[in-house]
């Protein structure tokens, strides 16, 4: 297996692309797993709680101020970290694949305006064939040039639109939601319509068709009404089981500012790193 690029979008891409470096899931992440939802017949009106709807829009406005901790995880791969705007700082640690799997990727990143940086580190079978491998695993973090990555998914950060997950977008493709407690909600929601999510592929929403929508999901907000989990139940797409992705918040306001790494553990990022990710 020959690696030449991994291509923009990886975070996202290795959450909803069954299968993704050998990568599988049971379909429960933990004691919060999403309870089934069913959805509406063919040809039946979606069930619409307009309040439900717009708490859970509403939700979403605290992640704006830039001021959080969260997480993502799916199809084997997870991402956390904090976002801390008082200071234009941000810090994401992203594990896609598992070490028994033909490429697994861990990457460090650290954003503080006006620089970034990244420590990768590419393991198994497949890291072999990644041009200059040597010169990308040296578990130091590599300083990148922010001409080079504005823009990318994978490795830019955009202080104006500070949520890694997009859950503003997602809660604005909501078809329909119901109240199934305090603080709860289950409904379906359309891929179609929130590809510009960061927790969501492009190109896999269109790959899935017709079956991006609509599609169950459940969330749960704290005594403020924010938003603190978001759990999306994906459909098969022609695998033997479909796969759940989970988004998470904490300490709203309470976010640090990033530490920046110290300057003997900084190299210049070098030609083969923004090659793995164009």
């Amino acid at each position: 297996m020959t690696v030449r690029r991994l291509g923009a979008g990886l975070v996202a891409v290795a959450f909803l692309t069954p299968g993704v470096a050998g990568c599988t899931t049971t379909g429960d992440a933990g004691p919060s797993a999403t309870p089934s939802v069913t959805t509406p017949a063919t040809g039946a009106a979606p069930e619409v709680d307009i309040d439900a709807k717009q708490a859970l829009l509403d939700s979403t406005r605290e992640i704006s101020n830039g001021n959080f901790r969260f997480s993502m995880s799916g199809a084997g791969s997870t991402a956390e970290g904090q976002v801390h705007q008082p200071s234009q700082s941000a810090e994401m640690r992203v594990r896609l694949g598992e070490s028994t799997d033909d490429l697994a990727i861990s990457l460090d990143l650290i954003h503080a305006k006006p620089d970034s940086w990244v420590k990768l580190d590419l393991q198994g079978q497949a890291a072999t064939g990644v041009p200059g491998v040597d010169r990308l695993n040296l578990g130091k973090y590599h300083h990148l040039d922010q001409s080079r990555i504005e823009g990318n998914r994978s490795l830019g950060f955009d202080f104006d639109q500070v949520d890694p997950a997009g859950s503003e977008v997602l809660t604005q493709a909501v078809v329909d939601v119901r109240r199934t407690g305090d603080g709860a909600y289950a409904g379906t929601l359309d891929l179609s319509e929130a590809a510009d999510a960061g927790a969501l592929d492009p190109t896999v929403i269109t790959t899935l068709g017709g079956e991006a929508k609509p599609v169950p999901f459940t969330a749960v907000t704290d005594a403020q009404g924010r938003l603190v989990e978001m759990v999306i139940q994906l459909p098969e797409g022609g695998q033997p089981t479909g796969q759940e992705v989970r988004v998470t918040y904490s300490d709203y306001g309470n976010a640090t500012e990033a530490t920046r790494p110290p300057a003997d553990q900084v190299v210049e990022a070098p030609p083969e790193l923004y090659d793995l990710f164009d």
